[in-house]
């Protein structure tokens, strides 16, 4: 055993190695947005230096978005819109931003009808709620929340960059980054072809979420009930304890693999925290590797330190139960999923719950009656002074 469990200790640093180093293409994963606002997907555009946050709502139909075009200055101007006719440059519902005589950044909309639009402000195809734009370091960022219909979520994106003069927006070059700045985009999924990662925050969140529930959350419960009753039965051993190594070994790997897709989502998000969930995941990793490294420590049963160490890895063991559970509702606030999902993680919790309590009436049960059986009566009879009184006992039972 103390061989399997260095293999496992072996692999699950391999993992937490793997995933730490390998890193998303993304920029806009570790970029901060003004006003610490949050957006659920990202994605580095191609050309332009510029990079699109979104987060959709499908209750309210509704698509919030910050355009990003670092690298600018005051004397550009930066539009960003869909064109649900395909990526060129006719037919975008843009969203526009530039710096006016004031020095403060305006943003407005306008459809470009032709080749060679009036870039005048005009209203889009689809209501735009809220429109307004920052801009700062050299980086104009346009904030906007699009009403848009379903045939809209899958569409074509285009953005651009031009200069300002007197005032005026000047037509946008033709050459070099400025014709390859158009491609596609779905809000509801994530994707969006031609940008450095078709990859979304959401969906490696999510991923985050089910490795650790799965893991703390179920494998982990699941592995101390296989334990705590099956070892009652002399005909299950050894095999309730191979069962539980290998039950819970499967639950720290999986969670390490989930804790080291958390650490790398806090990286990439700076100015996000959540400390509390956090905190938890990293006390939780702590003692699941505690737990891992007690089985080189494992003591024969007859050893004088056994009960000291049985003491030890239950306390751990049902410490790191607790927490998990704690820590994955934590998490059910922070993704915030439809509740179905969280009601089907209650009703696991149920389960294992009732199942535990009638395995623990049941194996109470069976300890009494053996020991009922085992009993020995103060009778006298013959010369040991036991003999008869047993054997009734045995057969009555």
């Amino acid at each position: 055993m103390e061989i399997k469990a260095w293999n496992f200790v072996m692999f699950s640093c391999l993992v937490v190695s793997f995933l730490a180093s390998s890193s998303s293409a993304q920029t806009c994963v570790s970029q901060t947005i003004s006003n610490n606002r949050q957006y659920a997907n990202c994605t580095d555009l191609p050309a332009l230096n510029s990079y699109l946050h979104w987060t959709y709502n499908e209750s309210a139909g509704t698509v919030e978005i910050a355009f990003r075009h670092t690298g600018t200055t005051s004397s550009q101007w930066s539009a960003w819109g869909i064109n649900p006719s395909g990526p060129r440059m006719v037919g975008t519902q843009a969203l526009v931003a530039f710096v006016n005589s004031s020095g403060v950044a305006q943003a407005f909309t306008t459809s470009i009808d032709s080749l060679g639009p009036s870039m005048q402000p005009t209203d889009l195809s689809f209501p735009v709620p809220s429109l307004s734009a920052t801009f700062e370091n050299n980086e104009m960022t346009i904030f906007a929340v699009l009403r848009i219909s379903q045939n809209l979520l899958s569409t074509s994106q285009v953005w651009q960059e031009g200069r300002v003069s007197n005032g005026q927006i000047q037509p946008h070059s033709t050459t070099g980054a400025n014709v390859q700045s158009a491609g596609s985009i779905n809000f509801l999924t994530g994707a969006s072809r031609g940008s450095s990662s078709a990859g979304s925050r959401t969906r490696r969140r999510n991923v985050h979420g089910v490795l650790n529930t799965v893991s703390w959350g179920i494998l982990m419960p699941l592995g101390a009930i296989t334990a705590r009753y099956m070892k009652v039965f002399k005909s299950a051993d050894p095999a309730w304890f191979y069962l539980h190594v290998a039950c819970q070994s499967s639950a720290y790997v999986v969670g390490v693999a989930g804790w080291a897709t958390g650490i790398k989502l806090g990286s990439d998000s700076p100015g996000v925290t959540y400390n509390p969930h956090r905190t938890i995941g990293i006390i939780l990793f702590c003692f699941g590797t505690l737990q891992v490294f007690a089985l080189l420590l494992r003591p024969n049963k007859d050893h004088k330190y056994r009960l000291y160490w049985n003491i030890y890895h239950h306390l751990i063991g049902y410490s790191v139960i607790i927490l998990s559970i704690v820590n994955i509702f934590e998490g059910f606030d922070i993704l915030n999923p439809d509740d179905k999902w969280e009601r089907v993680y209650i009703g696991i919790l149920i389960f294992l719950g009732v199942l535990a309590t009638f395995l623990e009436a049941f194996t109470w049960y069976v300890v009494i009656r053996r020991k009922k059986t085992n009993k020995h009566p103060h009778t006298m009879n013959g010369a040991n002074g036991h003999g008869y009184g047993a054997t009734a006992m045995g057969q009555r039972l």
